[in-house]
């Protein structure tokens, strides 16, 4: 997924002299190809995401570049939030914020490398677009989507080898949701970035037992195209949203909020991280361990919706 990310921008710096990026002194192995090709368009800020934020948002600001900066997982989001809400919102500058390693991807690591926080959070800042790819094929778009959206924008990345949840490249939009699983029913699986992976396993173990689950992605937290997800909701009577986040202010809520203003007559399950964690695993275990594989979702389906 990070590769998909800077093929991708060097692909389209190669036809926009605006784009640049800047790094948090991490991504080895990985930015290589565009620092490389566009020396006068990198910057390795070094470990200081503050300053990082504070610089893209001046670069920007002042030349009219499309600045994205790049580090692990919650450093450029929770360690400079006032930067961001004061740099770059408030001045609604042309800054794009990409996330490395969302979720739990760093379990290893521990909390202090954890993202669980951060849609919530991002969701907060004026005029941030917040996204969440699912695979290679979103983050390839939605890279696309970020240069050509004036203003905040934040992206949440996997770490590397997701796997792919899209046979061919799909159609994506600002805001739109995205139908990956047709099936007709009225039990209908929610989530948003690489647990979508997860989901589309468990909807193949249902299929096998005799329960045909729609399943959406949402690749983008905000905004959302209420109307287009509302039509991909009707007729169901069960919901279960499942993310890869705490269960305050990302997309259980964001997703309840639209069906509440909606008086949609569908009950809804949210299967989430709790607020604190202090176990350590790659992703896979502690993603088993809290609930939040295929095997769980397959359960929470049975017991709940069946």
């Amino acid at each position: 997924m990070r590769k998909a990310f800077i093929n991708r921008l060097c692909e389209l710096a190669r036809h926009d002299d605006r784009i640049c990026l800047i790094i948090g002194d991490l991504g080895f192995s990985v930015v290589e190809p565009f620092a490389k090709e566009f020396p006068d368009r990198f910057l390795n800020a070094g470990v200081a995401e503050q300053n990082m934020i504070g610089m893209a948002a001046g670069w920007s600001l002042a030349e009219n570049k499309t600045v994205f900066v790049y580090s692990i997982a919650n450093f450029p989001t929770l360690r400079c939030l006032e930067q961001i809400r004061n740099d770059v919102c408030y001045h609604r500058a042309n800054v794009k914020i990409i996330s490395v390693g969302g979720g739990i991807c760093y379990g290893t690591a521990g909390f202090s490398h954890y993202a669980t926080e951060d849609f919530a959070v991002m969701r907060a800042m004026p005029g941030m677009v917040v996204s969440a790819p699912a695979d290679d094929l979103e983050t390839y778009q939605i890279t696309c989507l970020a240069v050509n959206t004036p203003g905040p924008f934040y992206m949440r990345l996997g770490r590397n080898n997701e796997p792919q949840v899209h046979a061919y490249p799909p159609e994506i939009m600002i805001g739109e949701p995205i139908c990956i699983r047709q099936n007709s029913s009225n039990i209908v699986l929610i989530s948003a970035g690489t647990i979508v992976s997860e989901v589309l396993q468990a909807s193949e173990e249902l299929k096998r037992y005799g329960i045909s689950a729609r399943v959406v992605s949402i690749p983008f937290l905000k905004p959302i195209d209420k109307p287009k997800l509302l039509n991909l909701l009707a007729g169901c009577n069960s919901i279960l949203v499942i993310e890869e986040h705490i269960s305050f202010g990302g997309l259980g809520n964001a997703i309840s909020e639209i069906i509440a203003e909606a008086s949609l007559p569908a009950k809804i399950k949210l299967i989430a991280l709790p607020e604190f964690i202090n176990r350590l695993g790659s992703q896979t275990d502690l993603r088993r361990f809290y609930g939040l594989d295929s095997s769980a979702i397959f359960d929470r389906v049975v017991s709940h919706f069946h």
